[in-house]
């Protein structure tokens, strides 16, 4: 059924409530009672129902008709719209099942059944003769309690004003009529109508009286104020002493006025002028505090009754000038289950006082966002299951900000605390358990003790030996974890029943109380059975003989001893060592050593020993077994006879340089000794990585291919001895019978050039200057002439012809060729091809990409320390920069367009050598542009920390970067757009108007010059394109070189005033260059061709508006 009525306020009692607004139709409220009549849907209801319908309210006003199949509302007394708008209530059937109440509202529609009514029944008024037309007489009010247009309020003078007085009819302001003089003495009464808009035949109305007496001027007019009422909005942020309001006032008389404020200023917030009238703001606001104003303000001209008031109604309006405020009585120390997410952790809440979007509070997690999220109410939960084991508490930062656009921000730190379930399995504290036990340890000694640990708060670990066999062996306490031997173990019986040394066996650690299966953990344990060291060392011989020359060096190997112990391989009781029995041999072991691993017996000083002398030396051979045992041995060494040790031709050979190139078994260089009756035996006994010797001749070869790039020289240790002293197995070594040999290789031109990189990056800035370095390029493995570069460009082709970049052919310096001005944003790719041996040799080649800046794709890194230190640290400080930027853009590069002082002051024109401001920008590789300043901005100071760390061993003590900033140009421009008033504005127009009348006279000038300056950037290119390369070094000769100059006189653009000078250059000797200089001029067109005929010559040619110069810089 509807649930909405509509009933007059003129309404009689009985009125039936109608369903529209237009009161034609009645609103019915149909009852069904499906035991009386059962309906299908869409059925039309033929039985009353005969249920009790009730209201819950209203029941003296509203009535229902007690029975019938619709029931009607009535009205039982008559409603008043200027009392109650409206009436809602409930209504109910009354049975044994009682059906679901209905919600009725009835609106109560206005008639005009209030008349407008005046405040007084009439009104005397005093007018003054020197009034002026327009002037306030009297303001009217009269008030219709009804709405719409029934209590709208016109007003009109029906009689009595005689043309001298006219009314408002909005307003009700009675005012001297235009063009009207008052007389003196005169007396009026006016007949004032107020009347509603309702239709005619409807229309109420009522009359008061006006009566206005005109009196002569006589000073009794006080000062009066534009309006009654004043009402302005103040920012609370408004500066102390501001104007706020003009409340001047005007006197009829221009008597002297004098202003105050009487009330609503008790903290004297405000000033008003006494004089003139100015409201202005004394001390600061507080939107917080006061949100509002209402000041009583009189102007009073000194006389009796001179004085009048109007009234300032102030709203303070709300600034961001307020931090939010975290209600520090909530607690902030939190608790929350781990390994579930969304759970809710607790709240927090903060508030502030500032109105609007200011008040607005927004929260955020600052440390841990991909851990935890909070809501907008401050209620934090769990984004992801946490883990106690691997943290039990985090310190949350939570920060509340305010909704404006740069908001202030508040932060607070809460703790939360991770409680513990019971899903960790133990793990054991090594990964493999490894010991030792000596052969034959009694029953019941510990052999380790394992240990496992739960990361859960609370477990019951027990342990067991996984491995059936190992029971029998050992035994394991299940609380405690100590490992012990069930049996005696004896090393040899368990190598001689081939069960080995060692048992490898499993043991695991139960948690009882795990709830994640298995709750368990396994780990390997190795024992090893050590062996006690059975066995003492025993040499191969009894008796060893040795031979030296009687002036052998120091470290001469004379011969070698060896022992060998029985104990198992492998242990420590079979590692064999020998050291000298100084005991028994104390002047043997003064002049000989035994090597205490090697068992090699040398000499221990430069020997001076008389020939056939024959020295006992006693050696002892030990193991490291437990206990240790030895053994010893003697050693019998003679000195030989002198005349049997064959002598070097010389001390020290030296080959020519064998190339790196050169095959197997390639003829180095020969070795010769001399002996008397004795055949030689040659030998390479230290250094031999190069070649082998002819033991027989000497002749020194290769044994294996050389690499100049990896050993240039080799020094070669050989050795001559007697075959008989070979054939017996000793040698002799001595000061004659020893050489050094060196060999140098040869390098060749076996590798091509090698980039540094594949791709090169750089760029360029707007303004960079034409001949500018940009980048440089390339290495060579190789050495000498085929190291020595010669560089080209091949770069694609342009409408204009010109090359936009050069390089220098000796040392890989690439240069700017032309200006880059309003090409942001343009790159250039070409390709740098290097080949070595001055350009005969090798070739490789590598991408090359220029990017094209300004100042607005840079960003200014500050930091604390002078330029210098700077620039010395430059490479490293940019890889750090590079790499934090190769983060966020793979591939990018960095680069420095400046090293300074730090510039600082409103107009950056302050500078601070102590410290500095390094200019940077990025490309990216992908697009070949630079990153914008921006994202730029945000990759440093983002990670601002992070860098300080990297720069600090680089910078020093209390070195760091201050701030990263835009460069001082744009920053400059910024300040500068936003201190542009009106007048600066107006000029700004100004100027741009003239500019663009300026601009068909400036295309005539460039269509008229681009041919010459073009002309003059080709010849500027050609001339650094042949210049010689830097230190000196010529470039291999060039026989001759055609250069065309053409000339563009200005005063003619025809084609067929262009001259054209052949010129055939020669590269000359730079010594024959210095000093000799001759010139030919093209002037107005004529080019003195006989000079520049007169011989070869190399020339350079550039522009000089309006003249032409050839200049040569040498001649024959």
């Amino acid at each position: 059924m509807p649930n909405g009525g509509y009933v007059s306020e003129s309404s009689p009692v009985g009125t039936t409530i109608s369903a529209s607004a237009n009161l034609t139709a009645p609103l019915g409220i149909i009852a069904l009672d499906n035991d009386i009549e059962e309906l299908a849907p869409g059925d039309i209801p033929s039985k009353d129902p005969m249920v009790k319908i009730t209201l819950d309210d209203y029941t003296a006003i509203f009535g229902l008709t007690p029975t019938g199949i619709i029931r009607y509302l009535r009205l039982l007394k008559p409603v008043d719209r200027e009392k109650q708008m409206a009436y809602t209530f409930t209504v109910a059937s009354d049975g044994v099942q009682q059906s679901s109440p209905v919600t009725v509202n009835i609106l109560v529609i206005d008639a005009n059944d209030n008349t407008p009514t005046f405040a007084e029944v009439s009104y005397s008024v005093e007018v003054f003769t020197d009034m002026q037309p327009g002037e306030t007489v009297l303001q009217l009010t009269a008030v219709d309690a009804d709405e719409g247009l029934n209590g709208l309020v016109t007003y009109e003078i029906l009689a009595g004003a005689q043309g001298d007085f006219i009314i408002n009819n909005r307003t009700g302001r009675i005012t001297v009529a235009p063009g009207v003089a008052l007389t003196v003495g005169r007396s009026y009464a006016l007949t004032v109508k107020a009347s509603d808009n309702a239709p005619e035949t409807q229309r109420r109305s009522s009359i008061t009286t006006v009566y206005i007496e005109v009196l002569p001027p006589n000073n009794q007019s006080p000062p009066r104020f534009p309006l009654l009422a004043y009402s302005l909005e103040v920012s609370e942020a408004m500066r102390i002493g501001a104007i706020l309001l003009n409340l001047q006032a005007t006197d009829r008389e221009n008597d002297p006025i004098t202003y105050r404020i009487v009330s609503g200023d008790s903290q004297n917030v405000f000033n008003l002028s006494e004089t003139i009238g100015l409201l202005l703001l004394g001390k600061p606001l507080d939107r917080e505090t006061t949100d509002q104003y209402r000041l009583i303000v009189t102007a009073s001209d000194g006389n009796p009754g001179g004085t009048s008031t109007t009234t300032v109604n102030i709203v303070v309006t709300d600034v961001n000038d307020n931090d939010p405020e975290f209600d520090l009585s909530i607690l902030t120390n939190f608790t929350v289950q781990e390994e579930e997410a969304n759970l809710f952790v607790g709240q927090v809440r903060a508030t502030d006082l500032d109105a609007g979007l200011n008040g607005q509070v927004h929260y955020r997690i600052v440390n841990h966002p991909d851990l935890f999220i909070i809501g907008a109410n401050g209620s934090i939960y769990t984004r992801v299951p946490l883990d106690r084991e691997l943290r039990s508490q985090y310190e949350l930062v939570v920060e509340a900000s305010d909704g404006d656009a740069d908001p202030r921000r508040t932060t607070l730190t809460v703790s939360v605390q991770v409680t513990d379930i019971d899903d960790n399995s133990p793990v054991f504290s090594q990964q493999t358990y490894v010991a030792n036990v000596p052969e034959n340890s009694p029953v019941g000694t510990v052999v380790l003790k394992l240990s496992a640990v739960d990361a859960d708060l609370f477990s019951n670990i027990t342990y067991r030996i996984k491995t059936e066999s190992a029971r029998q062996l050992f035994s394991l306490n299940p609380v405690t974890g100590e490992l012990a031997v069930l049996q005696t173990l004896d090393f040899e019986d368990l190598a001689a029943m081939g069960m080995g040394a060692s048992f490898t066996f499993q043991v695991e650690a139960v948690d009882q109380g795990g709830v994640v299966p298995p709750g368990q953990a396994t780990v390997t344990v190795r024992i090893t059975v050590r062996d006690m060291n059975d066995f003492s060392p025993i040499f191969s011989q009894d008796l060893y003989r040795g031979m030296v020359a009687p002036n052998a060096e120091k470290g001469t190997v004379i011969t070698t001893v060896f022992a060998e112990d029985q104990d198992p391989p492998g242990t420590p009781a079979s590692f064999v060592r020998y050291r000298v029995d100084m005991d028994r041999s104390p002047y043997s072991g003064s002049i000989f050593d035994v090597e205490e691993e090697s068992g090699r017996v040398i000499t221990k000083v430069n020997l001076n020993e008389e020939p056939s002398v024959t020295f006992k030396l006693f050696l002892i051979a030990f193991d490291d077994g437990d206990p240790v045992k030895t053994n010893s041995t003697l050693v019998e060494i003679t000195v030989l006879q002198p005349s049997r040790i064959p002598i070097f031709t010389q001390e020290e050979y030296k080959f020519a340089p064998v190339s790196e190139l050169a095959p197997f078994g390639t003829e180095v260089g020969t070795i010769l000794a001399a002996a008397i009756n004795q055949t030689i035996f040659y030998s390479i006994v230290a250094g031999n990585e190069l070649g082998m010797v002819n033991n027989r001749t000497g002749i020194i070869s290769t044994a294996k291919p050389l690499d100049y790039e990896n050993v240039t020289s080799y020094v070669l240790r050989v050795q001559a001895d007697s075959m008989v002293v070979v054939m017996s197995n000793l040698r002799v070594p001595s000061k004659t019978n020893t050489a050094k040999v060196f060999i140098e290789v040869q390098d060749e031109n076996d590798h091509h050039p090698v980039f540094s990189r594949k791709l090169y990056i750089g760029g360029v800035t707007e303004d960079t200057k034409i001949f500018s370095s940009v980048l440089k390029i390339a290495t060579d493995r190789d050495t000498g002439n085929y190291s020595a570069m010669a560089y080209r460009l091949i770069i694609p082709p342009t409408a204009e012809g010109q090359d936009s970049f050069v390089i220098e052919a000796y040392t890989g310096i690439i240069k700017s060729a032309i200006m880059f001005r309003n090409m942001r944003r343009s790159y250039f790719t070409f390709e740098v091809i290097a080949t070595d041996d001055y350009g005969k040799g090798l070739s490789s080649s590598a991408e090359v990409v220029v990017s094209v800046v300004n100042a607005l794709d840079m960003q200014v890194v500050v930091s604390t320390v002078p330029p210098t230190l700077v620039e010395e640290k430059k490479e490293e400080l940019i890889s750090i920069l590079e790499r934090h930027v190769q983060d966020q853009i793979p591939g990018a590069k960095v680069i420095v367009e400046s090293i300074g002082p730090r510039r600082h002051g409103d107009g950056f024109e302050l500078e601070d050598y102590s410290k500095s401001d390094l200019m940077v920008y990025a490309i990216d590789p992908l697009t070949n542009r630079a990153i914008s300043p921006k994202e730029l901005f945000k990759f440093l100071d983002g990670n601002v920390l992070e860098i300080n760390k990297e720069f600090q061993p680089h910078l020093g003590e209390g070195g760091r970067i201050l701030e990263i900033r835009s460069p001082d140009v744009v920053a400059s421009v910024k300040k500068a757009a936003q201190a542009v008033g009106y007048t600066e504005g107006a000029l700004l127009a100004l100027a741009i108007i003239i500019i663009l009348c300026c601009i068909p006279a400036i295309l005539i000038v460039m269509v008229t010059y681009k041919q010459s300056v073009r002309q003059a950037e080709c010849a500027k290119t050609a001339r650094i394109q042949m210049a010689l390369p830097p230190g000196g070094k010529a470039a291999p000769a060039v026989n001759h070189v055609h250069l065309v100059c053409v000339f563009h006189p200005t005063h003619s653009t025809r084609s067929r005033d262009q001259q054209v000078l052949f010129l055939t250059l020669r590269v000359l000797d730079t010594n024959s260059v210095a000093g000799s200089f001759f010139a030919c001029y093209a002037n107005n067109g004529s080019v003195n061709n006989l000079l520049c005929r007169k011989a070869s010559f190399m020339c350079a040619c550039f522009v000089l508006m309006p003249t032409v110069y050839c200049q040569m810089l040498s001649a024959n």
